[in-house]
């Protein structure tokens, strides 16, 4: 089915073509080694399942998109008094992070201005992110956002 890899490669170069990401991956995210500090910041794609109907298919997915949270000593932000945001760049991150799937989701939602849009992938429903802190090792947090796609189904045609 060509149409997996077309989706898969689009999402793959919409995310890798990020400021905010050095890496992307794809399949389980236990394989992925995640001790390695430099592949991050980090995107994953995990496809979750596959609905046929009589000319579409719907792919439910999720996109991870982290980073490392840098703990510090002192705190940076004393004289910006803004104590909240702690000793690390946490909501650097959270921040950088949420840019990455929203602009996958825009690109995505059904409209002309999304470019992936133009190539027939759809976004069905209302993406959702949910934001996560030391869901990993290395202290990273970041954002799972869940889609679901809607594609053409072209593998076969009826005569």
């Amino acid at each position: 089915m060509k149409e997996f890899y077309d989706l898969i490669d689009k999402i793959y170069a919409e995310l890798n073509s990020s400021d905010f990401v050095n890496t992307v991956t794809f399949g389980n995210i236990m394989d992925v080694d995640l001790a390695k500090q430099s592949i991050f910041p980090l995107a994953h794609i995990n496809i979750q399942d596959a609905t046929f109907a009589e000319h579409t298919v719907t792919f439910s997915m999720q996109v991870i998109a982290m980073d490392i949270v840098d703990e510090s000593k002192e705190d940076k932000f004393a004289a910006t008094s803004t104590p909240y945001k702690g000793l690390d760049n946490k909501h650097d991150v959270l921040n950088t992070q949420l840019g990455v799937i929203n602009k996958l989701q825009q690109e995505l939602r059904y409209s002309v201005r999304g470019s992936l849009n133009a190539d027939d992938y759809i976004l069905d429903t209302d993406a959702t992110a949910t934001m996560f802190e030391d869901r990993f090792e290395n202290l990273l947090c970041g954002w799972a956002l869940n889609l679901t796609i809607t594609i053409p189904n072209n593998e076969i045609s009826v005569c």
